[in-house]
């Protein structure tokens, strides 16, 4: 008998080769046919499908950080957002944890939830309307998938993540940064209405005019308030092709005094930059900049170029379509899935720089740091402008420039991993001290005490979210805010 079965079905689920056909709250566990308890509540009528085969359970314990593990005791794919509701309110009744998980691309067990239930948000990931300034999707849409169906109408979403196979609901939920934020902000700031399941298991609607409370907890919320289900987002116009810029740079304060520059006068359409190995055990800089244009309008490469103090002759100019250069990752996960490493653990460092600290906290780490340390991974460094920031809960450093610094890095062993868990601590918390933060899609190790540090003067409020649509503290045990993980 196939684990997968439909309502259309009065067999509920399947594990280990019986019928489930509800939960002991006693035993904690699924009641069978073939282990009857002597009371049991019936699980909730489905649309979709409550999964408890291993190959089910064992994919939703690890995310791609592959370093920490929690095994749930059962996967929900809904075909509704009426099952979600329903196993919600399941969830809730019965004491169990549960949370949304997307492509489950955060590193440290933020989407996992130990014996609880995992929701498959990418079975819901249908794209219900694209206009000339807004689309409605569902939270498992991938923006890949956006930007496919919305281009060949002329309009994209304003900011993208660089990575751009991970779904809407799961960005939203931890704020979504790109090359174009210092322009448009974060992707939670470009979100016009949500629907949302809160951990009371109620489905609400919510936009800044409309439960405004609840729609401000929910963005760059982690998870803590509710399930993202449904989202409207904006749409700008969209250019047909990108002039890419890669200018390079031998040391650090004229690499972001040159950021600062073009983030403030907002030359170029998109803004990044990394250190690179030189080739002699340590590192140079380059600025990656883009400029969106429809031909035959082209960009003046002389007016984009001008006043800025890199290496000439280094500089590398480069045109594609808009769609290939947002979509340039590509060939490169392709090729790592090819050699197994985007199997392997990824103790990613994220941290947001005080724009006045970031050359003296980043030059003395980039004279220690080698490509060991990284795993051949990439190290980012740009700045965006925190005047674009609109939601409370996504926190970075209090100055009108900050900068992301990201060591994506890859490990050889889970030994090698936890070492460098250890190391990414240890860098937090220097940053932490200069008056820095974390973003939360990291492996860095926090307690409670950390997360209150973490919101501050918004630590109450979002506490006091908390346990207005969450009273009961189901969702989202992942992140350990609220003391469980």
């Amino acid at each position: 008998m196939s684990p997968q079965v439909s309502r259309r079905s009065f067999i509920k689920t399947v594990t280990a080769g019986a019928i489930v056909v509800g939960f002991d709250p006693i035993g904690r566990e699924w009641v069978t046919t073939a282990a009857a308890a002597p009371s049991f509540t019936h699980i909730p009528d489905l649309d979709g499908v409550l999964r408890t085969d291993a190959e089910a359970l064992a994919k939703a314990s690890e995310d791609f950080g592959y370093i920490i593990s929690r095994s749930p005791m059962a996967v929900l794919e809904p075909e509704s957002v009426q099952d979600i509701v329903k196993m919600v309110r399941f969830a809730r009744e019965h004491h169990l944890k549960i949370a949304g998980r997307g492509q489950g691309h955060s590193t440290y067990g933020q989407p996992l939830v130990e014996a609880g239930i995992v929701i498959d948000m990418n079975k819901l990931n249908t794209i219900h309307s694209i206009d000339d300034d807004r689309a409605i999707v569902d939270a498992g849409v991938l923006w890949s998938q956006l930007l496919r169906e919305s281009l060949p109408q002329g309009v994209t979403p304003p900011v993208l993540t660089d990575y751009i196979e991970l779904t809407v609901g799961g960005t939203l939920a931890v704020g979504g940064i790109g090359g174009a934020t210092h322009r448009y902000g974060l992707q939670v700031d470009n979100v016009l209405e949500l629907e949302v399941v809160t951990g009371r298991g109620q489905l609400k609607t919510c936009s800044p005019k409309r439960n405004r409370r609840l729609f401000y907890a929910v963005l760059a919320g982690l998870g803590q308030c509710g399930i993202i289900v449904r989202a409207t987002v904006k749409l700008i116009p969209a250019e047909t092709n990108a002039r890419v810029f890669i200018l390079f740079y031998d040391d650090i304060s004229t690499f972001t005094a040159d950021q600062r520059r073009v983030v403030a006068d907002g030359r170029f359409n998109y803004v990044e930059g990394q250190l690179v190995p030189d080739g002699q055990g340590g590192w140079r800089y380059f600025l990656e900049a883009a400029s969106f244009y429809t031909p035959p309008n082209e960009p003046d490469n002389a007016s984009l170029l001008e006043d800025l103090s890199y290496v000439v002759g280094d500089e590398a100019i480069d045109d594609r379509t808009y769609f290939d250069f947002l979509n340039r990752l590509a060939p490169t996960v392709e090729f790592l899935i090819s050699i197994g490493a985007w199997f392997l653990p990824h103790p990613w460092f994220d941290v947001f720089i005080p724009s006045s600290q970031v050359d003296q906290y980043v030059g003395d780490i980039a004279t220690n740091l080698t490509l060991e340390d990284t795993g051949q991974g990439p190290v980012l460094l740009y700045p965006v402008e925190t005047k674009r920031f609109t939601v409370p809960f996504f926190r970075v450093p209090d100055e009108p420039v900050v900068f992301l610094f990201d060591i994506l890095r890859t490990a050889p062993s889970l030994e090698v991993a936890e070492q460098m868990v250890v190391d990414n601590r240890t860098l937090f918390e220097r940053n932490r001290d200069l008056g820095g933060f974390r973003y939360a899609i990291g492996a860095i190790p926090f307690s409670r005490r950390d997360w209150r540090q973490h919101f501050g003067r918004v630590w109450r409020a979002f506490r006091g979210n908390k346990r207005k649509f969450d009273p009961d503290n189901v969702l989202t045990p992942g992140q350990g805010i609220f003391g469980n993980h």
